[in-house]
């Protein structure tokens, strides 16, 4: 007499058989996006249609990130890797440089023609692009699209890195003993730096918007977040550093989508910053927080993605267009002197530095000096 066959199992929950996806779905997340990362864009579009789940797991940005950058003109290539250049540092002898995954610190050359070829360090330990540092008491803060942030100590190879954001670092600042955040995901975070107790969370701030800035007070007792201004609420927010509450709101005739990308404190009381509304905005918190005291308008309608001041008078922003880079004057309203960096290409100018006698603009694939000293 003839075996029955065995029952056909249930269907699992969203339309996936119940045998092989629970097996799937038992690995951990960082190994399923690793297999995933071998997909090529039509093997990841077939892999949403299996079922609601997958199709919300193969739609992540890590697994896009990679095709998408295939598919982009992202930069120079050297030794067959593009290298995003989005942020830099200047600090002494030396100019530190985001390059794709990795930090390197170039050096500049001794009749100050240039920088070395060679860096004179590289300092790694993302998965992903670096997207913002910063430098403080001889170590490296930074954040990546790995959700990850990593401090490295500048003249040694140590290193620590922690899980800080589900989605990519946008931003970070760091100042007396405090890391403070920005993410993708929709939140601020607090980090202690205090021996210890390195990387331990000290408050978590929901922002409810995209954060793509963030710089601490220079009196360590607040900090500003700037974001994409996709609500109703101001993009602008000053939270209580030891608490981690609301503060206060700066500006109140925000259009939607104008976004913050850029915020430097000039003081302990006043502050720039600059988005994709085309203004650079001058605050001074002592005067109002409601309205800025002055603010200069891109002439072409081009979204700012950085600001620089010398601390006197002279403004630098970079635009989002072919590496546009201009200088204003704060005692004027128009704009003083402007240079095309990456014609006929187009390209942002991702971040922008000062020294006594040169401007440094980080381009998607270059960096560019303009030196004032030449006649």
């Amino acid at each position: 007499m003839g075996r029955k066959g065995s029952p056909r199992p249930p269907q699992a929950e969203g339309g996936c058989g119940a045998a092989r996806p629970s097996l799937l779905w038992a690995l951990p997340e960082e190994l399923l996006l690793l297999i995933c990362s071998y997909l090529d864009a039509q093997a990841l579009g077939r892999l949403g249609q299996v079922c609601r789940r997958l199709r919300a797991f193969s739609g992540r940005d890590p697994l896009w990130r990679r095709i998408a950058r295939g598919c982009l003109n992202s930069g120079f290539t050297q030794l067959g890797a593009d290298l995003l250049m989005p942020w830099m540092h200047l600090d002494g002898e030396y100019l530190y440089l985001s390059q794709a995954e990795d930090i390197r610190a170039y050096r500049f050359r001794p009749d100050s023609t240039g920088l070395q070829r060679r860096p004179q360090a590289i300092f790694s330990g993302h998965q992903e692009d670096v997207c913002r540092f910063v430098l403080a008491s001889s170590h490296i803060v930074s954040g990546g699209g790995d959700g990850n942030i990593v401090l490295s100590k500048v003249h040694s190879s140590f290193s620590i890195k922690f899980s800080a954001h589900e989605q990519e670092v946008n931003c970070v600042d760091c100042q007396g003993g405090i890391i403070v955040s920005g993410s993708r995901d929709r939140t601020a975070k607090v980090w202690s730096l205090s021996s210890g107790r390195v990387g331990h969370c000290l408050h978590t701030v929901q922002t409810e918007d995209r954060v793509w800035s963030i710089a601490i007070s220079p009196l360590l007792s607040s900090f500003v977040t700037g974001t994409a201004c996709c609500g109703h609420t101001s993009p602008l927010r000053i939270w209580d550093l030891e608490s981690g509450q609301l503060a206060t709101c700066l500006g109140t005739d925000f259009h939607r989508g104008a976004g913050v990308l850029d915020i430097v404190y000039e003081t302990p009381f006043t502050l720039l910053s600059c988005g994709y509304d085309t203004y650079i905005r001058s605050w001074d918190l002592r005067v109002s927080t409601r309205k800025c005291v002055m603010e200069w308008e891109e002439p072409h309608d081009s979204a700012l993605y950085c600001v620089r001041s010398d601390g006197n008078h002279m403004i630098a922003s970079g635009s989002a267009y072919y590496g546009v880079v201009r200088l204003w004057d704060k005692r004027q309203s128009r704009c003083l002197q402007s240079f095309s960096l990456s014609s006929p290409t187009s390209s942002p100018v991702y971040c922008l530095r000062f020294s006594t006698t040169h401007l440094y603009a980080a381009l998607a694939s270059a960096l560019h000096a303009l030196d004032f000293t030449a006649p």
